[in-house]
């Protein structure tokens, strides 16, 4: 028998069952190592079962990140799966493969040569995000000590409503963040915000590319016009970052007309997350300069590659290669058209979420799918309403679907929100369904008397 008191379950043994079992162990210690071994289909069936506890990937409907991929896509991930892509010099084929990514992906951003781009694959957009950062406050240091000025006190500017891998970087690399403000009227980063936060001593300015809390895209073109008459004014030439983590692999499919990318002079960098809309499981980030000049020597390594050298620039010196392939394998698979295709049905998807979700009546729309496939919305303040969109977002997870709700960033943080981030595989027949259990816990809400127990009005935090 399992040795628990039922008192400390800390320190209790995980039961085998015994089709499992076959005469071997009958239990096995939950935080220490076995004095031995368990056979290898014992040990995948313990932590197969104990995975039944976690959400169902295709009804979460709160991350951005892929949670599916095809069969062969899975085989291809099983085959690489022990490939250390920063060893360029053993797996010079991987290495090769994430170049002609780099280059596919320069294409797509428009960059003015692909030949002279300079681009990584990281392990997510967060570490391509702290490398776009590290650039700008290189090079505003290189430029200020050429002109015999001080290089403390660096700033970087973006809206309050920037992912926080952003303010990460500000706290790990010693700069200044600069928040501006957002409001319910200004949601997202503008041109006159950028202005009143930039100074000679900002290293850059950083524009998302789909806010995460609405999906909303930051106009970049504008605020880029807006850095470039203040250089002509100041002299100051200060860049900017597209943090492209969801947009850029949505914008080139379905927008193609919106300038974003590297066809606005001013854009340094771009980051964007393979595992998201790029359809490939995590975590896969990607980062782009559009020069290769732009960068600073002192951040660059070379590596042994067929015989030769490679430049190398990143965070890690092991990291998987499979997601480079994944992704590959999706620019195969898919081809332009095919990516067109995808982003379409989430788009469609996405915006009829957001008609469904304006028909019910006590919902305010903060986006409806017309940047990224997401649709965001608040509730409408009505005086005798005994619910909020936490206990809406707790019945939801009784049918299964994970919906979160959270308060919007800073200044606007009495404000919550409610968000569905529509991927790959919600169809519009999920779609239909989602809509009727959203009827149907609403109608149930609105039937209150009196608030939810405190123990049920649940307010899980939600990072993606």
């Amino acid at each position: 028998m399992p040795r628990w008191d039922g008192k400390h379950p800390d320190k209790a043994e995980i039961e085998i069952n015994p089709l499992y079992a076959r005469g071997g162990a009958t239990q096995v210690p939950r935080f220490e190592l076995a004095a031995h071994g368990i056979l290898p289909d014992t040990a995948y069936h313990l932590i197969h079962d104990e995975l039944a506890l976690d959400g169902n990937a295709r009804l979460n409907l709160a991350t951005f990140v892929q949670t599916w991929m095809e069969p062969e896509a899975l085989q291809l991930y099983i085959d690489a799966a022990g490939k250390n892509i920063v060893d360029k010099d053993e797996y010079p084929q991987t290495a090769a493969i994430e170049d002609r990514c780099v280059k596919i992906i320069a294409g797509l951003w428009h960059a003015p040569d692909v030949q002279g781009v300079l681009g990584v694959s990281t392990t997510g957009s967060s570490e391509a995000a702290m490398l776009g950062g590290l650039v700008m406050k290189r090079r505003w240091q290189q430029y200020r000590r050429q002109q015999g000025l001080s290089v403390d006190r660096p700033n970087i500017v973006f809206s309050s409503a920037v992912q926080v891998v952003w303010e990460r970087f500000a706290n790990y690399f010693e700069v200044e963040p600069r928040f501006v403000p957002v409001s319910v009227d200004r949601p997202q980063l503008t041109a006159d915000g950028v202005l009143q936060a930039i100074d000679d001593r900002t290293i850059g300015v950083v524009v998302v590319l789909g806010v995460t809390y609405t999906g909303v895209y930051e106009p970049v073109e504008a605020i880029c016009g807006a850095l470039d008459a203040y250089q002509a004014r100041t002299g100051l030439d200060i860049p900017v970052h597209v943090d492209a983590a969801s947009g850029g692999f949505v914008a080139p499919f379905i927008q193609p007309a919106l300038e974003w990318d590297f066809r606005l002079p001013r854009v340094l960098s771009i980051n964007a997350s393979g595992h998201k809309y790029g359809l490939v499981l995590p975590g896969l980030g990607w980062a782009l300069w559009r020069d290769r000049a732009l960068v600073p020597d002192d951040l660059i390594f070379d590596v042994a590659y067929l015989g030769g050298h490679m430049p190398t620039f990143g965070l890690n010196f092991s990291r998987p290669g499979a997601q480079v392939l994944l992704q590959y394998y999706n620019f195969l698979r898919l081809g332009f058209d095919g990516y067109v295709a995808v982003q379409q049905a989430c788009q469609r998807a996405a915006q009829f979420v957001a008609a469904g979700v304006q028909r019910l009546g006590p919902f305010h729309l903060l986006s409806d799918g017309s940047d990224l496939p997401v649709v965001a919305w608040r509730l409408v303040e009505a005086p005798k309403r005994l619910w909020d969109l936490h206990d809406l977002s707790h019945l939801l997870r009784e049918r299964g679907w994970q919906v979160p709700a959270y308060p919007l960033p800073p200044d606007l943080q009495d404000v919550t929100v409610m968000r569905v981030v529509v991927r790959n595989g919600f169809s519009l027949d999920l779609a239909q369904l989602f809509l009727q259990d959203l009827e149907r816990a609403v109608s149930s809400l609105e039937k209150l008397e009196q608030p939810l127990p405190h123990h049920l009005r649940s307010q899980t935090a939600f990072h993606h």
